[in-house]
């Protein structure tokens, strides 16, 4: 059984450090690329960034690049999201999810596996 396992979320003051981690079981790591994903409260869930398979290729969405980043540990089966100077639109849901390819698409739809989440809130 594939399962993702976020973790690290937590409330934190504008301008503070987050390191989500998303632990994954149950699959060969290494074959799959790594998307994170958010979700605020009454917005639809929106790409973050994503990591290929030998974190060769690694994305960003314009809202969190130069803030966030993402790399991965594949003995450890981890994928991390570095969060730094966190802004009160940094408020989510965070998801991490899988796909079975080299590089890590910005479509939701193209992922096989979704961990439930961890929530992260920002305040000003």
């Amino acid at each position: 059984q594939v399962q993702l396992v976020e973790s690290g979320g937590g409330s934190v003051q504008a301008g503070d450090s987050l390191r989500l981690s998303c632990t994954a079981s149950g699959l060969t790591f290494r074959n799959y690329a790594v998307g994170w994903f958010r979700q605020a409260p009454g917005k639809e869930r929106e790409f973050v960034g994503g990591i290929s398979r030998l974190s060769k290729i690694i994305s960003y969405a314009d809202s969190v690049k130069g803030r966030f980043t993402i790399s991965r540990d594949n003995a450890k089966n981890t994928v991390y999201l570095q969060m730094n100077s966190l802004k009160p639109e940094d408020t989510a849901d965070y998801y991490c999810a899988a796909d079975d390819a080299i590089r890590a698409p910005a479509s939701q739809q193209e992922y096989d596996y979704w961990g439930r989440g961890t929530q992260v809130t920002v305040s000003s």
